[in-house]
This record gives C-alpha cells, structure tokens and sequence, in this order.
C-alpha cells in the first residue's frame, strides 16, 4: 500500500503543475481560436487586405499577468495551491481576489493523476490515462465558460483513445470496441441534433459534444455510452434546474452538456461504467 502512494506521489505533483498550465489553457485557448476565426473572416471578406500584424498571443506569450493592475506574475508567485495560499487569494501587487478555481483545478488535476498513478503504477496505461483526465479537465471548464468544445482537444482526445486500445495501454477495451465506441458516440447525439431541430427548429447542443461522446466511447467501448448518456442527462438535468431555481441561467436559459459528458467519463473511468447503470437501478 506504501509503495503504490510513494509512486502516486510524484505523478500527483506532476497533475498539480499540469493543472496550473491548464489554467492558461482554459482562459486562452478560446480566445486564441476566436481571434483566428475573426482574422480568417476578414481575409474571407477582404482578400485583398495585407494580413494586420498583430501581438502574439499564445499559451505561453504573453507572460501571465494580474488582469486587475497588470501585475506579471513571478514564478514563485505560480506555484500550484502553495503560491494560492501563501499570498491569501490576492495579488501580490493590487490586493485583487484571486479566483479559487485556480486552485481548485489544480487540486482536481493532481488528485486524478495521483488515482491514475494509484490504479496501474508507472506504467503507459498511467501516462495514457492522464492524458485522458488532462483533457476532460480542460474541456469541462472551457465548455462552462464559453459553450466550446475546442476540436484542438477533442480530436486528439479521439486518436489517441484509439491509439491507447491498438497498443494495450488501455486494457479494458479492444481496438474494435473502441472504434464502434467511437462511430456509435459520434452518429448517436448527431442524430439527437438533427432530430431535435427538425421538430423544433432550434440547435439544442454543439457539434463539440458529438466528438467528445465518440471520445469517451473510444476510451471506454461502445458498451459504456448508454450508462455514461444516462448519468450525463441526469446530472445535467439536476443543474438545470437548480441554476433556474437560482435564476442564475445565462442568457438563453442553456447549460452546456460537455461537462456533464466529462464527469460521466471520469466516474466511469473510478467506478466503472456498469456501478452507473447500479446507482440508477438498471
């Protein structure tokens, strides 16, 4: 018992540092892919307009900053959870609150990679599993924040849920169930879409959620989408309803279902997909 925590130890630490990079991720990422759409419309509407040059703005430029006071933040000012407490919740220049979710995903993303790192030891299956859970992290988040499923993140997500059956670092599934995992998670909520607005005429989800459901039946074979759907729905369905009871909807009354989507596959991935189908009594 020891031993497997002094191995799961070091790949949490790990899961606390790629948890504050998330951090950078969720907060840029959409808004990098906003200023290509926009920058590919201009030249689609004046192509004959030199291309502006403008600041570079990736995942690693500009250095991070306080957006109250423009304060750039040290290194030792970016320690996962440490650096949090240490300065209070504040910046270390202006005094501004500091958002608790920092933390929050950094203490998510380690405890993941320390059950990972619990479960399978140093192993490839580790590595691919943290993967995994790096990428619903990052997902849920950017998903509550902006309704975008980013295909940087799930397409790959896919792949390699694919590549990890084909090399058995995912032992749970064979190649085959994840390739029909991955075909019935896609062609089901794309049929939902279409069918609901065809009678309604609306859009009720993203063509996001279509790829992440094929991710997650790639990971976890096509016997697991019924109960991950099911858990999804009904999570999703409780938060609804209590953000309307709150009247703390955003405009157009919506919730975005990839975070639901995303904790299903993480309690599949702890408790296994057939303790869902238990919990609700099927």
């Amino acid at each position: 018992m020891s031993a497997l925590w002094l191995e799961a130890a070091p790949v949490a630490l790990l899961g606390l540092f790629i948890g504050s990079f998330l951090n950078v991720v969720i907060h840029r990422l959409p808004k990098m892919l906003e200023a290509q759409w926009m920058a590919e419309c201009r030249q689609l509407t004046h192509p004959d307009e030199p291309a502006a040059a403008r600041e570079r703005y990736n995942l690693v430029v500009p250095r991070s900053a306080c957006p109250h006071c423009g304060h750039q933040i040290r290194w030792y000012e970016n320690v996962p959870v440490l650096s949090y407490l240490v300065l209070g919740g504040k910046c270390s220049n202006c005094k501004a609150k500091i958002s608790m979710r920092y933390p929050f995903v950094e203490l998510i993303t380690g405890a993941l990679y320390a059950y990972c790192a619990y479960r399978w030891g140093w192993s490839w299956q580790t590595a691919a599993w943290c993967a995994f859970c790096t990428a619903l992290v990052a997902l849920t988040f950017i998903d509550w924040d902006t309704t975008l499923l980013p295909d940087d993140i799930t397409l790959p997500l896919i792949w390699l849920g694919l590549i990890a059956a084909a090399l058995r670092w995912n032992t749970d599934v064979t190649l085959v169930n994840a390739v029909w995992g991955a075909v019935a998670g896609y062609l089901s909520l794309w049929s939902v879409y279409w069918l609901f607005k065809l009678v309604t005429g609306k859009e009720g989800m993203g063509y996001g959620d279509f790829k992440l459901f094929a991710a997650l039946g790639a990971w976890f074979g096509w016997q697991a989408l019924i109960p991950m759907i099911l858990l999804s729905s009904v999570l999703g369905a409780i938060v609804g309803i209590a953000m309307k009871l709150n009247s703390s909807l955003r405009e157009g009354g919506y919730v975005p279902f990839g975070p639901f989507l995303a904790g299903a596959g993480v309690v599949s991935l702890i408790f296994g997909s057939s303790s869902i189908l238990r919990v609700i009594g099927l």
